[in-house]
């Protein structure tokens, strides 16, 4: 299928990060896109801004108000997602809610757009997963579980779709500034900030990942050598993330 121009696009998270940067990016490639957001305003600022619709509300709800404003749907960015930290000690309502953000509201989309885009032999579905869902992140056992399901998620959805049509990517970057990252504490500041990348540099990623129809979006290319040597060689990856979760329990 083609790439973004005249495209009918929704992303979800867009009111700030990177989703407002992939608005941006697809509005400015010629697309017409649907901006779904938990903050009213800033899905209302956004959309202003590039000339698009506004979606307030959580993403549950994105795929049919989606429909209504735009006529269709060609392209879902599933980009709304929540970075809970902590271990097996999360409350169980905090991990409900990163499942339900980070991999539910994918299969929910799934489900509503399929249907349509199997009938008439093409939609894209972009899920923005993480570095984590690849690899892992200390601190943040429902954050690195969550994104690799997502990452499975949208493993299955090409591996099971893509003769009829449907174009799949899973977008894995590591630190990007935007506010989750802000959020992520002593563990953000010594894993992610050191390289973190601007947001609109991780849409640029996915718009050439588009064009090149490249399942595996990596806005930091380095992880492609950091998830060869957890497949490779386990223990050594094991031993690595180890010594980073020794320093981040010596920091003061």
């Amino acid at each position: 299928m083609g790439g973004v121009r005249d495209a009918r696009a929704v992303v979800t998270g867009g009111g700030g990060g990177i989703g407002a940067a992939l608005a941006r990016r697809l509005a400015a490639g010629g697309a017409r896109v649907a901006v779904n957001d938990v903050d009213a305003d800033r899905a209302r600022e956004v959309a202003a801004e590039i000339g698009g619709f506004a979606l307030p509300g959580d993403a549950s709800g994105a795929v049919s108000a989606a429909r209504e404003a735009l006529g269709g749907i060609d392209l879902f960015c599933a980009n709304a997602g929540v970075a809970t930290g902590g271990g097996p000690e999360a409350a169980d309502g905090e991990w409900a809610a990163a499942w339900d953000v980070n991999v539910m509201a994918h299969v929910r989309a799934a489900r509503e757009l399929l249907p349509e885009w199997l009938e008439r032999g093409e939609g894209r579905f972009v899920a923005t997963v993480s570095a984590a869902g690849l690899l892992s992140m200390v601190g943040a056992a429902p954050y690195s579980v969550t994104k690799h399901a997502a990452l499975a998620f949208a493993e299955w959805l090409s591996l099971t779709y893509r003769h009829r049509g449907i174009a799949v990517h899973a977008v894995c970057p590591q630190g990007v500034r935007t506010d989750m990252l802000r959020a992520t504490g002593a563990a953000g500041d010594l894993v992610l900030a050191p390289g973190a990348i601007e947001p609109e540099q991780v849409a640029d990623a996915v718009l050439a990942g588009i064009a090149e129809d490249r399942f595996l979006i990596l806005p930091h290319p380095e992880v492609a050598g950091y998830s060869a040597v957890r497949a490779t060689d386990p223990d050594r990856w094991l031993a690595g993330m180890n010594r980073l979760q020794q320093t981040l329990e010596d920091r003061p």
